[in-house]
């Protein structure tokens, strides 16, 4: 399923953000993109500073998350780690690519076997009502 991601492209980072008429941060543009795909997922209100209660709101949240092995489907939240803590989230989308936000830059498509982020990625997980 082709799911229009375009319209996401360069908007602004913002803290909190869940509304892309305003702006995003990571699992804002984590749960827009997920629900495109008809999949609601649910929101945590936390600060993108707050790289440890991000970590340990993750670590809870590994029953609703299913860690994927082998071929990634499409979406599946990618985790990545700036500094020891899972601190940042994105969406992969197929043909080795990801989408996610950050204050830098906006909503913007990476690779993820670049170098900048094939060694921050933790891991690529699906909800358990993907399976």
């Amino acid at each position: 399923m082709k799911i229009k991601l375009d319209d996401l492209i360069g908007l602004q980072f913002v803290d909190g953000g869940r509304d892309s008429a305003v702006g995003l941060d990571c699992w804002g543009l984590s749960t827009e993109v997920f629900r495109r795909y008809g999949i609601e997922l649910p929101d945590y209100k936390i600060s993108c500073e707050d790289a440890s209660r991000i970590d340990s709101e993750v670590k809870q949240q590994k029953l609703f998350w299913r860690r994927c092995e082998g071929e990634i489907p499409i979406p599946a939240l990618v985790v990545i780690r700036f500094t020891v803590f899972c601190d940042h989230t994105g969406v992969y989308i197929g043909k080795g690519k990801f989408i996610h936000t950050r204050k830098e830059v906006g909503v913007n498509i990476d690779r993820v076997d670049s170098p900048a982020w094939s060694k921050r990625i933790d891991g690529f997980y699906v909800p358990e009502v993907m399976k």
